[in-house]
């Protein structure tokens, strides 16, 4: 008697063991199945994300070229509002003309684009430097235009990659390669945009003294 239940515990538990198996080798597929489930969304998700990473950085982008062409606009109205051809025409097509550049000048300020820039503190620092730098020489462009001119060149100089035409400021150089990149590239378009008008400048004085060497030369003849 206690033979046969020994025998048909033993049977039992013989019949239990494979179920048990089965069971363990099912929650082994399970947690095998999840776990490669897992990866394809990770993987997914990075994806997405990097994709995202690539829009982002076009969006920045067209927002940096919006705020070019917003200054571009505005120093081209300047340029127009005190070129020459406007100081040889009526004085009330200059009034009116006025009126249009001021016009277009306002409904262009009305554009606010603002791309801000990720600086550390060094980079901070340094675009404060060569901020300073910059603002000291255009303080002083009325006392020497040659020579404000002759310092802005030599600050281009650091800023590019071109062989430059004349001497580098290094200190200059120094202070900007500190700078963030976006940084490096705004700096180097304020030169440009100094320089240009400068030039333009130059240009405006050196017709004004012609005319006037003209105006002299007239009215020495009829005097003779």
């Amino acid at each position: 008697m206690a033979q046969a239940r020994i025998s048909a515990k033993a049977s039992e538990g013989a019949q239990q063991q494979p179920q048990q198996q089965q069971q363990s080798g099912g929650q082994l597929r399970g947690r095998f199945y999840r776990s490669t489930s897992m990866a394809d969304r990770s993987s997914r998700l990075l994806e997405n994300l990097d994709q995202l990473e690539l829009r982002v950085e076009a969006f920045r982008d067209a927002a940096s070229a919006m705020e070019q062409e917003k200054e571009i606009l505005l120093e081209m109205i300047h340029n127009i509002q005190n070129s020459q051809d406007m100081r040889h025409i009526s004085e009330g097509e200059r009034e009116e003309l006025n009126l249009t550049a001021n016009r277009l000048m306002g409904r262009t300020l009305t554009v606010e684009v603002s791309v801000e820039t990720i600086r550390n503190a060094q980079q901070q620092e340094s675009l404060l430097h060569a901020t300073k730098m910059i603002d000291e020489i255009v303080n002083k462009l009325l006392d020497d235009l040659e020579d404000a001119k002759m310092r802005l060149m030599s600050l281009y100089g650091a800023c590019t990659s071109d062989v430059p035409a004349g001497p580098i400021d290094q200190k200059f150089q120094s202070v900007v390669i500190g700078c963030a990149i976006e940084d490096q590239k705004k700096i180097k378009r304020r030169l440009e945009t100094l320089l240009r008008n400068l030039e333009n400048s130059e240009k405006s004085i050196t017709l004004l003294e012609h005319q006037k060497s003209s105006v002299r030369q007239s009215c020495n003849t009829k005097q003779d």
